[in-house]
């Protein structure tokens, strides 16, 4: 961490007292411990260029905040210097989560899904890591989940030279979207938007949530995605479904939301997630 850094960290009363130190938790960006004159933080820098991952991340977690039911690192100060954009957020000492944990999770994301908007999206458009989210306001799920989640990733995997194995099934699936969501017509719900097990944790016995992908949209995108990697226990789904009970067909839709983010790996880390997410999308159409 060098003198433009450090100057724009105290402007905001965090000035370092020690040399940053590296630590986990940076799969897009680096992240570092830092000490300064007013306590502990945690620390996440980009290239400059990439600014808008954090200042995404910032509103998002301010937008959470808002609502007042799921704690989130408090965000301490944001910027960008010529060469590094950076994100400075409470310091917590995070721990795993048992099921009194994961029962207050569930429990307060289903009071976070009752902040609502009128329309489906957000007020710009952000990141889900380092890919592009347009957020478009609209009216209609169904429309926007096809135009502004699938067809966007599918449009990338061709950009990327992997559409070869996905633009057929995934063209398909666009066409059958509207039988597969007929008769949904969810509530726009302020949602997480990235809820995998890896980012949430528990600092003072309570549920943290972090790196959020923000926007209104359907609540079950958000449990869809909790069950991709694992990492939640059935606690947390009981406690969810006693404080707000999912729709009927939510399994049903489980496995297409899902496909939203195996499609947004494939494109950040092509592999074995391009025929994962073409075996999904196959799946999804001979249903």
């Amino acid at each position: 961490m060098q003198g433009q850094l450090n100057e724009a960290l105290g402007e905001h009363g965090l000035a370092p007292v020690a040399p940053p130190a590296r630590v986990s938790g940076g799969d897009i960006c680096d992240a570092w411990r830092v000490d300064t004159d007013t306590g502990r933080v945690f620390l996440k820098t980009l290239g400059a260029t990439h600014a808008g991952v954090l200042e995404s991340e910032a509103a998002g977690l301010e937008a959470i905040a808002d609502t007042r039911t799921l704690r989130v690192p408090k965000v301490l100060g944001q910027g960008t210097t010529p060469d590094t954009a950076w994100l400075a957020l409470e310091w917590l000492d995070l721990g795993g989560g048992g099921r009194d944990a994961e029962h207050a999770l569930g429990t307060q994301l289903a009071a976070m899904h009752r902040h609502t908007a009128e329309r489906h999206g957000w007020h710009e458009d952000n990141w889900i890591g380092r890919t592009t989210q347009p957020n478009e306001w609209c009216d209609d799920w169904t429309t926007f989940f096809a135009e502004h989640r699938l067809r966007h990733q599918l449009e990338l995997a061709c950009e990327a030279g992997v559409g070869n194995l996905l633009r057929a099934p995934g063209d398909a699936l666009l066409e059958r979207l509207p039988e597969l969501l007929a008769g949904h017509v969810p509530e726009p719900s302020l949602l997480h938007g990235d809820l995998w097990g890896g980012n949430w944790g528990v600092a003072d016995s309570k549920p943290v949530i972090f790196d959020p992908a923000v926007y209104y949209g359907d609540r079950e995108a958000d449990l869809a995605m909790t069950r991709l990697f694992g990492g939640f226990g059935s606690s947390f789904y009981e406690a969810y479904e006693s404080a707000w009970p999912l729709s009927p067909g939510a399994s049903r839709r489980d496995a297409l939301y899902r496909l939203y983010h195996v499609l947004n790996h494939a494109n950040l880390f092509g592999g074995g997630y391009v025929s994962q997410a073409a075996g999904l999308m196959q799946s999804l159409i001979t249903k």
